[in-house]
């Protein structure tokens, strides 16, 4: 990217074939160090399951590893984007000095994390390679889906191919009730990420909405992408403030933030921010000199560029909400050699909301940018309805389980039912 964005290239025209080549370099290094990421920071804390510690008055308290692990994610989340406010500088070097020396300086810093990542090797816990449970995922899958003739929807769809039950009808599978069950729960997991490409077009709006509304806008030197950079600002100040202020003082108060409650919250603030936008984007077209072409014109509208803090503010909050608990399910529910997987499928959910936002740039343009803001947050308010329906019973789940956990609770459901035969 630094030789792509050399000025002699870029006059020349010939910074294309530089740029993709490492633009692809890039994809697939995200590809391979993005899904491991979560798991590996969540594979540090070693006490996932709920246990029991003295304090030092002497009080004797459970841990929970919901509670942890989310404080874990949280913080986790506001270092993520501590790297990313340092867009925030780039965009300054790239407007005020060069493209090249933009890309150089971030440049600098990825050569730096593999010195960090070997320096830290030997405190880190690492857990061995021992092989993908997904050939046996898909194998219950695929024989759920055929026992229930493709109907997805139907109350029995796991039940009829539990070990159990198969076993009942002269059938012996090499799989087991907790390796049924993991597969439902994956499969839950991923529902839920379904809802994610409609929430992040909210997030910032579509596009280069953003951008070509803050074009329109009175800037006073400022870049008119900069309100966009300071969506990591909002996040690095709000995750440790959430982290160590408000989700204690909740538990304090006995309040269960339950996993759906907390993303319906984080839909529900970006639909907001989307609003926000679309109310922004509306008097920017009526106070602009050229109307409702404001961010083609020549001249711009009296309105600040600032404004477009609360639609960066509420969209930054959003993803503290939805972005995080997102990582916890991924985590939590996924089979125990999936982890990565499962994370994989929530970053293509949101790779093809970015998709879809290419998709839809030749629409993102004058008179028609009020709906570009509106439109989305729209169709976000129903999702979040048939989202918080559909999925409410999510909140009193258990978090993780684990199989001598699943099969002692499973002879105790097994007790309860004799129990009730026999009445």
């Amino acid at each position: 990217m630094v030789g792509g964005a050399a000025p002699s290239l870029l006059q020349a025209g010939k910074g294309v074939a530089p740029f993709l080549f490492s633009f692809i370099l890039l994809a697939i290094g995200a590809g391979i160090f993005k899904p491991n990421v979560a798991p590996t920071i969540i594979d540090q804390y070693e006490h996932q399951r709920e246990y029991t510690k003295v304090l030092k008055s002497g009080e004797k308290v459970l841990v929970d590893p919901e509670t942890t692990v989310s404080h874990i994610m949280l913080i986790f989340y506001a270092f993520v984007n501590v790297g990313a406010f340092f867009s925030i500088a780039v965009v300054y070097i790239e407007k005020y000095h060069s493209f090249w020396l933009a890309f150089l300086v971030p440049g600098i810093i990825y050569i730096l994390l593999p010195v960090l990542l070997a320096a830290m090797y030997k405190r880190t816990v690492r857990k061995p390679p021992q092989g993908s449970d997904l050939t046996r995922f898909i194998k219950i899958t695929v024989s759920a889906l055929k026992a229930s003739k493709g109907n997805v929807f139907s109350a029995t769809l796991w039940h009829n191919v539990k070990p159990s039950v198969l076993a009942e009808r002269g059938s012996h599978v090499n799989y087991s009730e907790k390796d049924v069950d993991d597969a439902r729960r994956t499969w839950q997991a991923v529902q839920i990420f379904l809802y994610i490409p409609i929430w992040n077009l909210n997030d910032g709006g579509v596009g280069a909405v953003q951008s070509n509304q803050g074009a329109a806008m009175t800037s006073n030197g400022a870049p008119n992408d900069l309100l966009s950079h300071f969506n990591p600002l909002v996040i690095i100040v709000f995750s440790p403030l959430m982290a160590q202020v408000v989700y204690p003082f909740l538990e304090r108060k006995k309040i269960k933030f339950g996993r759906i409650n907390r993303m319906t919250f984080g839909f529900v603030l970006a639909t907001i921010s989307g609003v926000i936008g679309a109310i922004v984007q509306y008097y920017v077209y009526e106070t602009s000199p050229c109307g409702y072409y404001a961010s083609t014109c020549d001249d711009v509208s009296p309105i600040s560029i600032w404004w477009q803090i609360p639609n960066v503010a509420l969209g930054a909050m959003s993803e503290i909400f939805v972005n995080v608990t997102s990582y916890e399910l991924a985590y939590a529910r996924a089979p125990e050699h999936m982890k990565a997987t499962v994370v994989a499928l929530f970053l293509f959910m949101t790779a093809l909301s970015s998709a879809l936002g290419e998709i839809l740039i030749p629409a993102i343009a004058d008179p028609t940018l009020v709906w570009a803001w509106a439109a989305p947050a729209i169709a976000l308010f129903v999702q979040t309805v048939i989202f918080w329906w559909r999925h409410r019973n999510v909140n009193d789940d258990a978090f993780m389980t684990y199989a001598e956990d699943f099969e002692q609770l499973n002879h105790e459901n097994e007790s309860i039912e004799k129990d009730k035969e026999a009445r």
